[in-house]
């Protein structure tokens, strides 16, 4: 990636209220979901109310306000990868008001002995993306910087984490083995596909995203193991806790 690629000075040729009007002010919070299954299970289990939608040629994504102890907390589905993620984030920050977005999901496992049995709250991530360097200038890692919030709160919840690197890459079927052993001697406990983008987007505008991540797929091993990527995906216990730490925040 060019180090030339972040441009802090010049103004954008496409700004959110050329295509949105003038921002809105509707919610604080936001959950950010890749999972259809707990994304359905939360249209089935709360009142919800459309606030907004970020439109799109293949087709216009909800944003929804539910009511979770006491307050209205927003949810939407988010396409998979750092680029659609991070766009996501600055679209649903202008429709609604958000400046603070839970973020978790599945990731690939790069050490199973450190994080057999418990959730990963990165630290730090790898930016083997592409977004995250018209955001942030040049350097092989970018800060997750309310990792500590995010411990503490599982802390207080009683639930196993692990604090550590990963890595986020937008290549999925590049996902070589060289470049896993590289990665895990760097100290990554996890390969996920969107982090680094979402949080360069975060610092850059002042948003603050809070980020946990259960290990599924196994990468570490000599041939890919796969068993547990559907409990990853669809845990609903990690949806309770984004629930738990967006009402916390």
């Amino acid at each position: 990636m060019r180090p030339d690629t972040f441009d802090p000075h010049s103004p954008p040729v496409i700004t959110l209220e050329m295509i949105h009007g003038a921002q809105k002010h509707l919610i604080s919070t936001c959950i950010i979901t890749f999972s259809h299954v707990l994304y359905d299970a939360v249209m089935a289990s709360f009142s919800c109310r459309k606030i907004a939608e970020v439109p799109a040629c293949n087709g216009n994504t909800p944003i929804y306000a539910i009511p979770y102890q006491g307050k209205e907390i927003g949810i939407f589905l988010s396409p998979i990868g750092a680029t659609a993620v991070g766009t996501f984030i600055s679209e649903v920050n202008w429709l609604t008001g958000a400046e603070r977005f839970v973020m978790f999901g599945s990731a690939g496992c790069l050490n199973q002995e450190a994080t057999r049995g418990k959730l990963v709250v990165p630290t730090e991530a790898y930016r083997d993306e592409g977004m995250s360097y018209h955001y942030a200038p040049a350097a092989p890692y970018i800060e997750v910087s309310n990792a500590p919030q995010v411990a503490a709160l599982l802390e207080a919840f009683q639930v196993p984490y692990i604090t550590g690197r990963v890595w986020t890459t937008d290549a999925i079927y590049r996902e070589t083995r060289d470049k896993v052993v590289a990665r895990k001697a760097e100290g990554c406990l996890a390969v996920d596909m969107e982090l680094a983008g979402a949080q360069a987007v975060c610092s850059f505008h002042g948003f603050q995203l809070y980020c946990f991540l259960m290990t599924g797929d196994v990468l570490d091993l000599p041939e890919w193991d796969v068993a547990e990527l559907g409990a990853a995906n669809h845990s609903l216990d990690n949806l309770k806790l984004a629930l738990k730490i967006a009402a916390a925040i």
